[in-house]
């Protein structure tokens, strides 16, 4: 709060409406009951805290793409197309001389929310139990829409703007070693370094299925947990897996370059009421802009077996 302003604001708009807020002031008085809290300002802070750590595990999105934040409404991003060196002189210093030639300009006027709704009945019988459980839905929902909005900006990429050109065919068969190297050897072909492997659940479970990841002479084994079902890296990409990814579809991605979000407000946590339904309610939101700086530095298999 003492770094941004404007998230100071938010909370103190909130502790001002909270006095009247069914939900919001029952959460207060549980709260101080149980010894969570001693007042409405801590209240928020416990709030804030429960729907963050909820959120997090679901913010996968986040490990696939270059986050930055940012204060301003839109950011402009300068391209190279190519580069030259050349020497001025014999014997002289080589210099980089690139040309600029275009631009990506990326809006952070992108939302992620999520909101749970209550009768003022359900407000004022509510437990702590069952308070603290509905917040935390409200941050895995907030979670999980925010990384479906970072998927779909990797599946919106055209085909030809791919690394390699198209997409790579996995040929109806389970996501093997094979497979991996294709994929990295299409990033590395257009002269980057894949750094995530994002991939869905059932193609985790493939990966685990092929005996590469799980016999002790084989190179990945040492990035593989079998009694946790998880292969944390391979050929340097960090593995990420959600039921989020498209089934049947697997991302090499170098995140350095590949794409950006500029995080202009993070997760943060609201109330809301209609008086006339007599529903009340939390609110949590992200404010963010994405945008793809290099569609080559993104490699894409599809067609891979949906089951095991």
């Amino acid at each position: 709060m003492q770094k941004d302003n404007e998230f100071k604001l938010l909370v103190e708009k909130v502790k001002e409406r909270a006095v009247t807020h069914p939900f919001l002031k029952r959460y207060m008085e549980v709260g101080v009951k149980e010894g969570l809290f001693s007042d409405m300002t801590g209240a928020l802070g416990r709030m804030h805290d429960t729907l963050i750590e909820a959120a997090y595990p679901e913010l996968i999105g986040r490990n696939i793409i270059n986050v930055k934040q940012t204060t301003e409404p839109l950011e402009r991003f300068p391209l190279d197309e190519k580069a030259v060196a050349y020497n001025y002189a014999e014997g002289a210093i080589t210099r980089l001389s690139g040309k600029k030639t275009s631009t990506v300009d990326i809006q952070t006027n992108t939302l992620a929310e999520s909101s749970e709704e209550w009768t003022r009945e359900f407000a004022e019988d509510a437990t702590w139990n069952v308070m603290d459980n509905m917040i935390e839905k409200v941050g895995r929902a907030l979670g999980e829409n925010e990384t479906t909005k970072i998927l779909s900006l990797y599946g919106a990429i055209a085909d030809a703007d791919l690394a390699g050109g198209a997409p790579i065919a996995g040929g109806g068969a389970a996501l093997s070693w094979n497979g991996l190297l294709k994929l990295h050897n299409a990033v590395r072909g257009e002269n980057w370094r894949p750094t995530v492997l994002a991939v869905h659940e059932t193609q985790l479970h493939q990966l685990l299925n092929d005996d590469k990841f799980i016999h002790a002479q084989y190179l990945p084994a040492g990035q593989t947990d079998v009694e946790q079902g998880l292969v944390t890296s391979v050929l340097g990409m960090r593995v990420q897996a959600s039921t989020l990814v498209p089934n049947g579809t697997a991302y090499a991605i170098d995140t350095r370059v590949a794409a950006v979000m500029l995080l202009r407000r993070d997760v943060t946590v609201e109330d809301w009421q209609d008086a006339k339904t007599g529903e009340y309610g939390v609110r949590a939101t992200t404010r963010f802009g994405l945008g793809v700086l290099r569609s080559k530095a993104v490699a894409k298999m599809t067609n891979i077996s949906t089951s095991l």
